[in-house]
């Protein structure tokens, strides 16, 4: 079985403070992390070091999650990255055709994970520890302090004014 530490995951997330708390859960639990801010950045990083696998926001502009798969599937190179899907607008008018096409898209292809925002950390790295079958160092668990879990919960639970001023506060 392969370590965490041999894997390199990529997060795809437009939303700053999500794409680092996701980057922030992976690398603590001992993978290697990349980020990309949309689907058009993510293949110029998959091309360049194609991921273990990829976590992926649908909603997003220039290219979203479900154009961003199709062009992986239709690549013979890179048609079986492994993609979690995590999506704040499961269940809302925004996000309903996305995940309508991503729901007809995924039948054809596995593995299929879809993570619902806010995304947790341990329920993460479990997820990405079943599709790549490796072992972390480490449970995440051991590795975070009660205080740092305790605000890495109330980030993924913040809306966008607050996510601000923690930013600024911390910046200080």
């Amino acid at each position: 079985m392969a370590h965490a530490s041999e894997k390199n995951i990529l997060v795809v997330d437009d939303e700053p403070d999500v794409r680092s708390f996701l980057a922030a859960c992976i690398e603590d639990a001992g993978f290697s992390v990349e980020t990309a801010v949309d689907g058009i950045e993510a293949l110029e990083k998959i091309e360049a070091n194609p991921p273990d696998l990829m976590t992926l926001d649908l909603v997003m502009p220039r290219l979203p999650g479900i154009q961003l798969m199709c062009k992986l599937r239709r690549n013979d190179k890179w048609a079986n990255i492994p993609v979690i899907v995590i999506t704040a607008h499961a269940h809302d008018e925004f996000g309903r055709d996305d995940i309508e096409k991503f729901t007809a898209f995924a039948m054809r292809h596995r593995p299929r994970y879809t993570i619902e925002k806010p995304v947790t950390p341990a329920r993460l790295v479990k997820a990405i520890r079943e599709i790549l079958d490796v072992e972390v160092d480490e449970p995440e668990e051991k590795t975070l302090t009660n205080e740092r879990a305790a605000i890495k919960n109330m980030i993924s639970v913040s809306d966008p004014e607050t996510l601000k001023k923690i930013r600024d506060i911390l910046n200080k």
